[in-house]
This record gives C-alpha cells, sequence and structure tokens, in this order.
C-alpha cells in the first residue's frame, strides 16, 4: 500500500551504459523483419501491425485485433468470412519503449517470461524446456511467443502449417518459419553478413531471426533523451513549472514512485489496481472463466490474483490507452483510478474501451461485468490506498508525466519504417 508520507529519491539518469549492446547489422535485418509478414502463420500479420511506432509502439487500441483482421491502428477491423477474427486480444498491446536495458529481468503483463533457470536455458517461459538456447537478451526470448500465438500471429488449426505445428508442441512451429525466412535470397544473405556463425542460409533458426529483432527494437526504442532525463542529469531548467510541481507530487505526495522506481520507473513487480474488466481475459489453463486472473495465470499461487506488471513510463504520453487491457484512454483517467479505484470503477462505462465493433464477439466482451461474484472476488484485491489530489495537482501529474516523451529517439529513430520487405509481402502503411 501507499502510504500518504511516501517519498521518493530520484533515480539516477538512464545512460547508454544501462542498455545492452546489440549489433547494427542484426539491427538491420531486425527491422525488415519486424515489419513483414512472412513471419506469421497465414501471411496477414507483422509485428508492426500491433507495435506500429505510429501509435507509441502500440496500436491505439484497448484489446488488439490480431490475425485476421485488416487495416492498422485504431482504424483496425475485424475482418469477415472464414478468415475473420476469432477472439480479441486479450490484452493491450504493451509499449516496446526501452526493452533492451540491462536491468530488465521480466517481460509480458503477467510476468510469464522472466530471465531464470527455471527450466535450465536461461529463461521462464511458456515454451519450459522446449525453449532454444542462444538468445541473445530477455527482449530476443521474448520475440518468438508472438508468433506461436493462435490469435495473434500463428492463425487458427487447419489454416496453416505453423497453426497446426502450434497445436502438437510450441516449438515445432518455429523451424518451419526459420525455413520460410531463409528460403528468401535476400534474407538468407543478410543473414551470412549479420552473423558470424552462419555461413549458409540453411544454418538460420528461430534464434537468428529473434536475436535480430531484439537488435532492431532495442536500438530503434531506446529512449532516455527526454526533458525528465535532461533534469536528471542537470539541466533543472529542462522542466516547465507544471512538471515540476508534477515530478513533486510523483516522488512524494501522490506516491507513484512506490511502484514506478527507478531508472526505468517500474519495480518489475505485480499489483491489483481493480482495473474495469471486460474482453475475454487470460486465465489459467483450463479456467472455464471469462476473466483476467493476472499473476496468478502464471504463478498459480492466489496473493497473485488479479496483480498486473508495473509498466516503464518513458514516453507514456503516446502510448494510450492505458492499463492491462486499456481501460483508460488519457492519462488524467488512469491517474484518477490510481487515486478511487472503486470510484473509478463504478462510474466507467464500456463506451469508454477502444474495441472495434466485432458483433460476433460482442456478447462475452463485457459478460464478466455480469459474474456478481467474479467482481466481487476482484474487488478483494486492490494495492493502492484511494487518496484525494486536486484536479490542478492531477494536471500537474500530466504535465510531469509528459516531459517523459523522448526527442529525437521519438522524431528521429535510427532506422525507421522501410518501404519494403524481401518477401515481398505488403507492408502496414498509417492511412
Amino acid at each position: 500500500m501507499v502510504s500518504p508520507a511516501f517519498s521518493a529519491s530520484l533515480p539516477a539518469p538512464l545512460t547508454q551504459d544501462d542498455f545492452l549492446v546489440f549489433d547494427r547489422k542484426q539491427a538491420a535485418l531486425g527491422q525488415l523483419l519486424f515489419y513483414d509478414k512472412i513471419l506469421s502463420g497465414n501471411r496477414n500479420i507483422a509485428c508492426a501491425t500491433c507495435h506500429h511506432p505510429k501509435f507509441g509502439t502500440g496500436d491505439g487500441l484497448s484489446l488488439g485485433i490480431g490475425e485476421g483482421g485488416v487495416g492498422l491502428g485504431p482504424k483496425r477491423t475485424a475482418g469477415d468470412g472464414a478468415s475473420r477474427i476469432k477472439k480479441r486480444i486479450p490484452r493491450n498491446a504493451p509499449a516496446l519503449w526501452n526493452l533492451g536495458a540491462k536491468d530488465l529481468h521480466t517481460l509480458f503483463h503477467d510476468g510469464r517470461l522472466s530471465i531464470a533457470e527455471t527450466y535450465e536455458n536461461g529463461f521462464n517461459s511458456p515454451a519450459e524446456e522446449w525453449l532454444p538456447t542462444g538468445f541473445n537478451s530477455l527482449l530476443a526470448a521474448q520475440a518468438v511467443f508472438p508468433l506461436v500465438a493462435q490469435f495473434e500471429m500463428s492463425g487458427n488449426p487447419k489454416e496453416n502449417e505453423i497453426a497446426g505445428a502450434v497445436h502438437d508442441r510450441i516449438d515445432a512451429a518455429w523451424p518451419i518459419l526459420a525455413k520460410r525466412v531463409r528460403i528468401i535470397p535476400e534474407y538468407g544473405q543478410m543473414f551470412i553478413d549479420a552473423f558470424a556463425h552462419i555461413e549458409s542460409a540453411e544454418e538460420v533458426t528461430i534464434v537468428e531471426i529473434a536475436n535480430a529483432l531484439a537488435a532492431f527494437q532495442a536500438i530503434e526504442w531506446q529512449s532516455f533523451d527526454s526533458p525528465f532525463d535532461h533534469y536528471l542529469s542537470g539541466n533543472k531548467a529542462a522542466l516547465s513549472s507544471p512538471q515540476k510541481r508534477g515530478l513533486d507530487l510523483f516522488y512524494g505526495k501522490a506516491g507513484c514512485a512506490a511502484c514506478h522506481s527507478g531508472p526505468l520507473l517500474s519495480d518489475q513487480k505485480f499489483h491489483a489496481l481493480g482495473l474495469p474488466p471486460f474482453g475475454p481475459g487470460r486465465t489459467r489453463r483450463f479456467d472455464p472463466m471469462v476473466r483476467d486472473v493476472g499473476r496468478m495465470g502464471e504463478s498459480d499461487a492466489l496473493e497473485d490474483a488479479y496483480r498486473f506488471r508495473t509498466p516503464m513510463l518513458r514516453n507514456v504520453e503516446l502510448t494510450a490507452p492505458y492499463g492491462h487491457n486499456g481501460a483508460y484512454p488519457t492519462l488524467d483517467g488512469i491517474i484518477r483510478h490510481h487515486l478511487d479505484p472503486d470510484g473509478m470503477l463504478a462510474k466507467w462505462q464500456p463506451k469508454v474501451a477502444s474495441l472495434p465493433d466485432v458483433p460476433w464477439l460482442a456478447p462475452i466482451d463485457f459478460v464478466v461485468w455480469h459474474d456478481k461474484r467474479e467482481m466481487a472476488r476482484q474487488a478483494r484485491f486492490r494495492d493502492v490506498d484511494p487518496m484525494s489530489l486536486t484536479d490542478p495537482e492531477i494536471s500537474d501529474l500530466v504535465a510531469f508525466l509528459g516531459a517523459l516523451t523522448g526527442t529525437a529517439s521519438v522524431t528521429t529513430p535510427p532506422f525507421g519504417v522501410p518501404d519494403k520487405v524481401p518477401s515481398g509481402l505488403p507492408a502496414d502503411t498509417p492511412q
């Protein structure tokens, strides 16, 4: 719980030394792979579809429209006919800023991927002992999972060989994807040029693909040049008066830094905020209920129920909507929820969520709202105490969060969006 008397010291400034070093040739290869739909089962969705720089490296939706959808960002639709989506993505697409940081040890809203020796391969992950070895980072290990997620990128059973292999065993699909990529001549040569141990295209595996994707994301979306970063480095004129007042609230009275702590502005732990629940949720294995149990889905520990990982905050004003399910479209809204979870939950309306119209899924979108027992269970888990702030104080907090937005890292990234990709498949272009 956050104490009204809470206060925290400012973190040390982020510097280049706080980030892992990645190879630029591998990153250039990763850029193309990130925007190429060749990595999806039906060749119709890329990593960038749900993590596009146009939308702050997210998609601008509360819950994404994955495999089978059409378009990009808030204008993306659910498709039609046999290829239409079968399920909404259960959680909000997380932003990709600073995922190459050395101190980062846990990813996903429920922390189901972390650096650990649980399975003697360097990671605790959904692939358990079947995860390959040789990844260059936590970010690289993360990159392989959306590729084999049915509703994100792999597609549905009987639609393609990737989806079929996944339903045999999670690691069965990765060699098929790797072959798809390496037989494209341009990709094959780029792997030979970028990886010292690759002498022929036939040697390329999912590990090299993931390492290239990680190198690109880590270099492309590295951000520590915001006004806040300049302030931490000694330039006290970098923040405006409202931003300075917001900083004082963030690290003092409002208690934000109790969880958004350290240089990364996240404790990488899990907290229950009582956000309005909706969508299909992500449950424990064999759980028949439409709900999202948060960290408990990974740990199976009751004390982890409805708790979600603290997000990092740099560039947060670019990454709306907010919360593990994108329940709030504005920073003002998510701040007010932190201050009064139960009061905001009582006032929240489904129309606030950014959910593209999907008539065939509408009956389950808000079914959890009508489950009184489940709502009562969720109400028992709160990790923030109600707190009163004035409207001007909330405005100052919003101003401070705006001071976390990078400059060159946002406006002139090292690689940008490619005009075309080696597969020849069409790239997503914002309209």
